[in-house]
């Protein structure tokens, strides 16, 4: 059958080897296969951004949970030590809520990223390896959504007082090689740990979808993805 021309090219993921064929016997068009990728591509980035814009969205979830970077995250597993725990706890927490509360500003510029998909686009995420649709997105969203989580990130950070030191801190670690010049400031650091971390779970959810696509109740995917 000519429906066997989609084959496996990494797990979760389709190659649409013969387009052509399928839509000269009437099975599958370049509009329903692009159609097709759309509608999984916004669906896995509602349920991403409903999922991680929640309390414990990150903090809860250890794919994503944004722990501190380098050479401070092994220094503060001393600081029970020292009776710091606490206030090293308390920064943390508030990274991560600082994404939670940054990631629902990411729903309206990730659909309109999808809906501006063109067929060459579709084709490239479906043909593309388990990074494709990270890469689809980042490419599409990546700098005008830390312009937007910026903001807010800085707002829930001012609100512990380790935030100030451990921008000093972490500038002298990194002026040393201990930390990276970009995670030295701590703004900056939950940023992209944020969206670091909105883009792993978008392709989680398109995984979903691909693997099961009669259980989404929608006959495009199923249609597109289904065997």
């Amino acid at each position: 059958m000519l429906r066997r021309q989609f084959t496996t090219m990494v797990p979760g993921m389709l190659v649409l080897g013969a387009w052509h064929s399928q839509a000269q016997a009437g099975l599958l068009s370049q509009s329903d296969a692009s159609l097709g990728v759309k509608t999984a591509l916004e669906r896995g980035a509602e349920a991403a951004v409903s999922l991680l814009g929640q309390s414990d969205g990150f903090l809860g979830n250890p794919k994503v949970r944004i722990p501190l970077p380098g050479f401070l995250n092994e220094a503060a597993k001393l600081a029970k030590f020292t009776g710091q725990q606490k206030k090293v706890d308390e920064l943390v927490t508030a990274m991560n809520r600082a994404a939670e509360a940054a990631v629902p500003e990411a729903r309206s510029l990730l659909v309109a990223a999808v809906k501006g998909m063109s067929v060459q686009d579709a084709v490239k995420v479906v043909q593309g390896g388990e990074t494709s649709v990270t890469d689809f997105f980042a490419g599409k969203t990546r700098a005008p959504l830390g312009t937007k989580f910026l903001p807010i990130v800085t707002r829930a950070t001012e609100q512990v007082s380790l935030a100030d030191k451990y921008n000093a801190l972490a500038g002298k670690a990194a002026g040393m090689g201990l930390v990276k010049q970009e995670d030295s400031n701590i703004q900056a650091y939950v940023t992209r740990k944020a969206l670091d971390g909105l883009y792993l779970m978008i392709g989680e959810e398109e995984k979903k979808i691909r693997q099961d696509p009669v259980g989404t109740g929608s006959d495009i995917l199923k249609k597109v993805f289904g065997r």
